[in-house]
């Protein structure tokens, strides 16, 4: 019963990062780019503290795909929040995230088993059902093109951490070593300063939601089996629109929810295994 509820608090952390930089940038208390950097740099000093305090070092260097990948992660996840509502978005990650995944265990040769073949195209189909409706909505088209930035950033670095022997050490060098790439965006947004409102947003999102959630994510995988902590994760796009409908006030429209039921049956499809024999 703990387990379930330490899983089930992990996966609302996760979906909270869509609403707060949501309702962080929807504001206009602080800009999308400074959002990610105050995120980032949040993200850093928290983990820091974890490794540290176990003893750990941060005197190492980092996976430098694994950096790039979450930078665009940061970068585009913010970028895109600007037009996109927070449980919609949540959803084109979600769904590019698992697409990203999917490319790169075929490009690494991975043997794909068949009911895999069938999830993912069902998931795309989805998708893309859903992203077609929004791109006929004004503005909406260019948070598509960020949030697939974001889901192929963290698609490629969730590849990079599959091997990696310590997650949370390694997590605390890329957070520290892309503060200054994300900063670099700053030259090219927004310099305007943020509001109490906006930079507490960006601090829990960054301290609260990603530093700690991804540490407790980090404990508590080797206690699930694999396929578990996969359906676990579909419940974070469900959260987010759920959270998004009724703190944000945010519109749902049919096309979503089907879109959505389509999306996550997909990726449940392609979790199942078949029995051989």
């Amino acid at each position: 019963m703990k387990l379930c509820l330490l899983v089930a608090l992990t996966m609302a952390a996760f979906a909270a990062n869509s609403l707060l930089n949501r309702v962080g940038v929807a504001s206009g208390g602080i800009s999308a780019d400074m959002f990610a950097l105050v995120r980032v740099v949040s993200g850093a000093a928290v983990l820091a503290v974890l490794v540290l305090s176990q003893g750990g070092t941060l005197w190492k260097a980092p996976s430098l795909w694994g950096v790039l990948g979450l930078t665009a992660y940061l970068v585009g996840f913010s970028q895109a929040y600007i037009a996109l509502d927070a449980g919609l978005g949540a959803l084109i990650l979600f769904g590019g995230v698992q697409v990203t995944m999917f490319a790169g265990a075929l490009i690494g040769g991975e043997r794909v088993p068949l009911m895999r073949w069938v999830g993912m195209i069902v998931a795309l189909a989805g998708l893309t059902w859903i992203v077609g409706g929004v791109a006929t909505v004004a503005g909406a088209q260019i948070g598509v093109v960020f949030m697939g930035l974001a889901a192929l950033g963290w698609g490629i670095y969730s590849l990079i951490g599959r091997g990696v022997a310590n997650p949370l050490q390694a997590t605390a060098l890329n957070f520290i070593w892309s503060v200054p790439l994300v900063g670099l965006t700053l030259l090219a947004g927004e310099a305007a300063l943020p509001n109490g409102f906006g930079l507490s947003m960006a601090v829990l999102s960054g301290g609260i939601t990603s530093a700690l959630g991804y540490a407790l994510w980090y404990k508590l995988l080797p206690q699930l089996h694999a396929s578990v902590a996969g359906v676990a994760q579909l419940s974070v796009p469900v959260i987010a629109i759920v959270g998004g409908l009724v703190v944000l006030g945010e519109a749902v429209s049919w096309q979503i929810v089907a879109g959505s039921l389509v999306v996550l049956g997909g990726i449940a499809l392609s979790l199942v295994r078949l029995k051989s024999g």
